[in-house]
């Protein structure tokens, strides 16, 4: 049986929200330069998070399981916009880790990365209205 994931996201007026996640709580906002309050991160940095934090964990995840030891990884996610959409996403991984012990980690990393994994398998997202 598949596993599912939610969160809830509440519109607060203007261009911010409120994001539910288990019981953590996100606050969503756009910047003064696009009309918002700048009370948060704006949605594209929240997303560029996501796939930054997953990757990173992943990579972590995949060094424990082959016993290697990494003091430090940071992961950048950048991604190049083209109208209302990233037309390019890049994965920067910064470590004091050899690069040759690390190089063959990446693709192992990435095929457990959900949010990447999710981002190259998922062609389309439904949307429907839940009258409640």
């Amino acid at each position: 049986m598949p596993k599912t994931l939610s969160v809830y996201a509440t519109w607060e007026g203007g261009y911010r929200c409120r994001v539910q996640a288990r019981h953590h709580e996100i606050r969503i906002d756009e910047p003064l330069s696009a009309g918002g309050s700048d009370s948060g991160p704006q949605p594209t940095e929240v997303f560029l998070a996501s796939l930054a934090s997953c990757y990173a964990l992943a990579l972590a995840h995949v060094a424990r399981k082959r016993s290697i030891e990494l003091a430090d990884v940071a992961v950048r996610a950048v991604g190049e916009y083209d109208g209302p959409k990233f037309v390019k996403l890049r994965v920067e991984v910064t470590t004091s880790h050899p690069r040759e012990e690390l190089e063959p980690l990446l693709a192992r990393a990435s095929a457990v990365c959900y949010v990447s994994n999710t981002m190259r398998a998922v062609d389309d997202v439904e949307v429907i209205v839940v009258n409640g």
